[in-house]
């Protein structure tokens, strides 16, 4: 089909999983109840951390928030391919590309400081106990998470922009299921290296900055439990950062798949499937983690009924 046919005015796209039809009816029936689950965990998690006092610490305050980032990434993408892969449309307007683009770099700028912070909380909660609370004031909790989302705006409010208007020359074919900035960028009918080599400095500055600060943290974790003589008290140490640990291997293993390697080192489908975890696994499995591995929020799950009469 030819591009004269397959634009639309003032508007994109989305290729998806088009070319695929019977993969599309398998991902619909996947994706459809992995999203209703990725949304009531997630919201209950969040609600858990407004009513319960006992989930009123920095640790379940930031956890809230991640709840809600996942909640943003998932439903910022997740019902509008949902739609696409039940019909022959697969159209979005220029706004709604836009909307879809800074909403994406938003959070994903937000979560990848907001787990960093989650690192410091735990290095606080192993290294610190005795500081604990003075470490992670309310405070500072506050600030620490204005200041993600003050990273995760500036990384939208640069790249965005930057991205939308590159010249495209009628193209107007985005070969994926959503407006992602390296697609986009692939589309130029111009030399776009310049955008392209911001876009990796900032995912330098944005991704690879707060991994570094993550790792550091967890290096003085493991040397502090190193020094510990009581097995019991290694394994409390485990057990407390357990969670996170598996939050972060999720979450940067999909993210440096994506945005951290040559533009042509994977293929389209791959990268396909490692943004579709990335905004719905990933949301999915997170609040499951959280609820498996923490007694404080497997008590508040049985406390809820009668919370909320």
């Amino acid at each position: 089909m030819g591009e004269s046919n397959d634009s639309v005015e003032d508007g994109f796209i989305l290729v998806g999983f088009s070319d695929r039809p019977q993969l599309e009816m398998v991902l619909f029936a996947v994706n459809l109840p992995l999203y209703v689950v990725a949304v009531l965990g997630n919201s209950t998690i969040i609600l858990l951390c407004v009513l319960d006092p006992g989930l009123h610490t920095p640790m379940y305050f930031f956890l809230a928030h991640l709840s809600f980032l996942d909640l943003c990434f998932s439903t910022s993408c997740i019902p509008q391919m949902l739609v696409h892969l039940r019909g022959p449309a697969k159209t979005i307007s220029f706004a709604g590309c836009t909307v879809q683009l800074s909403s994406f770099l938003t959070v994903g700028g937000v979560e990848c400081l907001l787990l960093a912070v989650m690192a410091y909380d735990r290095y606080a909660a192993v290294c610190r106990p005795l500081h604990y609370a003075v470490l992670l004031r309310p405070g500072l909790c506050s600030r620490l998470v204005a200041a993600a989302w003050g990273s995760g705006l500036l990384n939208a409010g640069v790249m965005s922009p930057l991205t939308m208007v590159l010249p495209r020359c009628g193209r107007r074919r985005v070969p994926h299921f959503l407006c992602e900035m390296p697609a986009l960028i692939k589309m130029a009918c111009v030399d776009a290296r310049a955008v392209e080599m911001l876009a990796f400095a900032f995912a330098v500055l944005i991704v690879l900055l707060p991994l570094t600060l993550i790792l550091v943290s967890y290096g003085h974790i493991a040397a502090a439990v190193r020094r510990m003589r009581s097995a019991a008290g290694r394994w409390k140490a485990f057990h407390t950062c357990s969670s996170h640990l598996a939050v972060v291997s999720l979450f940067y293993g999909s993210i440096i798949y994506m945005y951290m390697q040559p533009g042509n080192s994977s293929s389209q489908d791959r990268g396909k499937f490692a943004t579709l975890f990335y905004n719905l696994g990933a949301p999915v499995l997170n609040p499951l983690i959280y609820a498996l591995r923490s007694q404080e929020v497997r008590a508040a799950l049985r406390k809820a009924p009668g919370r909320l009469r």
